[in-house]
């Protein structure tokens, strides 16, 4: 292999060419393992990219499977979320999606196969007798005085465990180690504990569950996952995941952690964005604000802008933050390649074009998308004596000679169409313009231009008879701070942004907007990419801000 081609590896791939030159394995399996107790965020966006991205590489193969230990927290609702998710995302899975739940019986028997080598036991101990006796990592645990029990004991135990006898939290069943090892998580771990609750999937059939730890590594062994790919926090935890697929003589899935993912602005704690949805800060797991992808894909984030975010942000061995204007960054890349660019007035002023016949209508055409082929076609815009057009775009007294939008005596073309004048102005009482009056250059239709009239300033615009009107989504960071959670004297609540959200109730969008289907994403001109919201009706419009036009980050790299 060249320098050249070995340097542009990360140091997963690194590992399993490694392997697969020394015919360890002929194509690697790995898998994504979701627990199904909340929708997939930003963060899980990288680790199923990085396995399906790495399997496809080599010609290997990705299992979804779903880690169900804990029925207290997990729901159907999740699971079907988090399968639409992947494959919006772009992945198809391997088969049929797994569930650890599936293999609730050899779980079973692998804990009965540890329990007869003398290496777990049943603990009658309290969980606060068992977190004193492990010590920390100053003091060495101490062992638990039901370690030694007889295994004929420990084996009917933990049968009666799974026949119900006992109640919660009377007894778990323990690894037995080390407890005076550097490594908690060699201090006698807790194998399987008491729930008698039903399970998504298997009902009241179980009422002892394997914690993760336990199901984790024999999982991975049973389907033959060749490398156990996860995030750096379960780094400690590998060399339990080994020992216990040693000591069961199993197949021998190999763990390789790589640093999560971290975005400015954005959070990846399941239990903190459901805490969000639970306190009505949002308005669900697909709120446009959220870090969800379910989220995102509401706001008209592109599944290939994901993708190629984690693409940049690459495969890390440490902790980092990512900046999330390169988020922003890619999704405009994105975003410029496929979104028509329509005509939308958020802030309305009436135009009234004086020289324009009364009560006729002229069609303009416009192009779709100047990045496509041909301009992605072209459509037809109604063009009227009675316009609107952004009342940011009209100055009484422009202050700065640059200045190319309207104003007394300017000229400015309008898209697609005219060049207009501004003749002047009508205000109310309060001083606030109600009507600019402007007259136009009759050959100066834009595509036929013949007037001889230069005008720098070029305005969207919708006719006031064929504007049809929609509410308007602003969206901002959903957190003020860029690491909320990362702050020990403070909640990351407190960095909570109330001004996330700004609802125009009434805008304006050009006809064509009419039909428009939710998920379908707008550049509108001059304003930002828009997308149509699930909610959205022909009798309703309503429009989700996606991101801005202007681009910071890549003005900064570039």
């Amino acid at each position: 292999m060249s320098e050249e081609k070995r340097e542009s590896l990360n140091f997963i791939e690194e590992i399993i060419e490694e392997d697969l030159k020394n015919g360890k394995y002929t194509a690697p399996a790995t898998r994504f393992p979701p627990e199904p107790n909340g929708y997939l965020h930003i963060g899980h966006a990288k680790a199923i990219c990085i396995n399906f991205e790495i399997a496809k590489k080599y010609g290997g193969t990705t299992n979804l499977r779903f880690d169900d230990t804990n029925p207290t927290t997990e729901e159907t609702e999740y699971v079907d979320s988090i399968k639409r998710d992947i494959k919006w995302l772009g992945y198809e899975w391997q088969n049929e999606a797994l569930f650890t739940s599936d293999y609730f019986p050899q779980l079973y028997a692998f804990a009965t196969t540890l329990i007869e080598k003398g290496l777990a036991f049943v603990d009658d101990s309290t969980p606060e007798e068992i977190a004193l006796q492990k010590g920390d990592t100053t003091k060495p645990g101490v062992n638990s005085p039901y370690r030694d029990r007889p295994i004929a004991e420990n084996l009917d135990l933990f049968r009666r465990m799974k026949e119900g006898e006992f109640p919660d939290g009377s007894r778990v069943l323990r690894a037995k180690i080390d407890m005076t090892h550097p490594n908690m998580h060699f201090r006698d771990p807790v194998l399987y504990r008491i729930k008698h609750e039903t399970h998504h999937r298997t009902g009241d059939e179980w009422c002892i569950y394997p914690m993760y730890d336990f199901a984790h590594g024999q999982s991975d062994s049973i389907e033959h996952i060749t490398h156990s790919l996860c995030s750096l926090e379960f780094r400690h935890h590998r060399p339990l995941y080994d020992w216990l697929i040693e000591q069961l003589g199993i197949f021998p899935s190999r763990q390789i952690e790589f640093a999560r993912m971290n975005v400015a602005h954005m959070i990846t704690s399941k239990r903190k964005l459901k805490l969000l949805v639970d306190e009505g800060l949002t308005i669900g797991w697909d709120d446009p604000r959220m870090p969800t992808l379910s989220g995102m894909r509401r706001r008209g984030v592109p599944a290939a802008a994901i993708r190629t975010f984690c693409d940049k942000a690459g495969v890390a061995k440490r902790e980092n933050v990512i900046e999330a204007e390169l988020f922003d960054f890619c999704t405009r890349q994105e975003l410029n390649k496929t979104a028509d660019r329509v005509m939308a007035v958020l802030d309305p002023v009436k135009v009234v074009i004086t020289n324009f016949p009364e009560g006729e209508t002229e069609m303009m055409s416009v192009e779709n998308n100047p990045e496509e082929e041909d301009n992605g076609g072209y459509r037809e815009v109604p063009f009227t004596r009675e316009i609107y057009v952004e009342r940011a775009d009209f100055k009484k007294e422009p202050q700065n000679r640059k200045y190319f939008r309207l104003a007394p005596g300017k000229d400015v073309r309008l898209k697609g169409a005219y060049i207009i004048h501004c003749e002047g102005f009508e205000e109310d009482a309060e001083g606030k313009v109600t009507q600019i009056n402007c007259t136009y250059y009759d050959n100066s239709r834009s595509g036929a231009d013949t007037s001889g009239v230069k005008a720098k300033g070029t305005l969207h615009w919708v006719s006031i008879e064929h504007a049809v009107p929609a509410e308007v989504r602003l969206y901002d960071r959903l957190f003020t701070d860029p690491t909320p959670t990362m702050h020990e004297d403070k909640d990351f609540l407190e960095f909570y942004n109330e001004e996330s959200l700004k609802v125009i109730p009434t805008a304006y969008v050009e006809p064509s907007l009419k039909t428009s289907e939710p998920g379908t994403t707008y550049q509108f001109m001059r304003l930002g990419y828009f997308a149509t919201d699930t909610e959205s009706t022909p009798e309703k419009l309503i429009f989700n801000r996606t991101v801005t036009l202007r681009d910071t980050w890549g003005k900064r790299k570039g």
